[in-house]
C-alpha cells in the first residue's frame, strides 16, 4: 500500500508540474512559440520516472519528485519564450 501511495504521489507532481510547465510558457511565449516538443518530453519523462518508482522500491518518493521538479526546471530554462525574456530583462 505504501508503494501505491508513493507512485500515486509522484504522478500527481509530474501531471501538477508539467500543467504549471505548459501554463507558464502559454503565458510567456503565446501560442505562436509555444514550446511542444519540450512539453512532450517532459511528459516522456514524468511517465519513464512514475515507471521507475514503481519497478525500483528503494526509490523514495521525494527523490522522485525532486528529479521531476529538476528537470522541469532545466526544461523550463531552455525553450525559447524564456530565453527571449531573459534577453528582454538584460537589455
Amino acid at each position: 500500500m505504501k508503494k501505491t501511495i508513493g507512485t500515486i504521489t509522484v504522478a500527481v507532481v509530474a501531471v501538477l508540474l508539467t500543467a504549471t510547465f505548459a501554463f507558464a510558457e502559454y503565458a510567456v511565449g503565446g501560442a505562436a512559440n509555444f514550446p511542444y516538443f519540450q512539453l512532450g518530453m517532459l511528459i516522456v519523462g514524468g511517465l519513464l520516472l512514475v515507471q521507475m518508482k514503481r519497478k525500483y522500491h528503494k526509490m523514495y518518493t521525494t527523490e522522485a519528485v525532486g528529479a521531476f521538479a529538476l528537470y522541469t526546471a532545466l526544461m523550463a530554462l531552455f525553450t525559447n519564450p524564456v530565453i527571449e525574456l531573459v534577453k528582454t530583462i538584460v537589455t
